[in-house]
């Protein structure tokens, strides 16, 4: 005696039904939902950072300014450092250089009004090497 199995149940199944695929949209929605704000926190940081070793690179630039001119300078190009491209789209980047005495400078760089930085904060750095705010450097 042989079994045969009905012609019904021995066809197989090709491709996925309507709930296997809204189950797979499910998730996937879910995944992107707890990713993409992490990732828009790994890109303020990046970008902080970016701007964070220009403000040191500047101030490096204003002790040897100093050294040769005896006064801090003004802007980024009289130190012959423009802002990167990088930086100029989340900071606008300016130096405050006081005559003294005794001499003294802060660069400070504020996030663009409207960009991904704009709750981030103002970061400065002065000839003393003092950073603000520190919890962020």
């Amino acid at each position: 005696m042989s079994y045969r199995i009905p012609h019904i149940i021995a066809r197989r199944s090709r491709g996925f039904t309507l709930i296997e695929l809204l189950i797979v949209v499910a998730i996937v929605g879910i995944l992107a939902s707890i990713a993409l704000p992490a990732y828009g926190k790994y890109l303020v940081r990046g970008n902080r950072a970016a701007a964070q070793a220009y403000l040191l690179t500047l101030a490096q630039a204003q002790a040897q300014y100093f050294a040769d001119a005896h006064e801090y300078a003004g802007t980024p190009t009289a130190l012959n450092l423009p802002v990167p491209a990088e930086v100029a789209s989340y900071y606008d980047v300016s130096i405050d250089a006081a005559a003294g005495p005794p001499p003294s400078f802060t660069i400070t760089a504020r996030p663009v009004i409207g960009s991904r930085q704009a709750g981030d904060g103002n970061l400065t750095i002065d000839n003393s090497g003092a950073r603000t705010p520190s919890n962020v450097w």
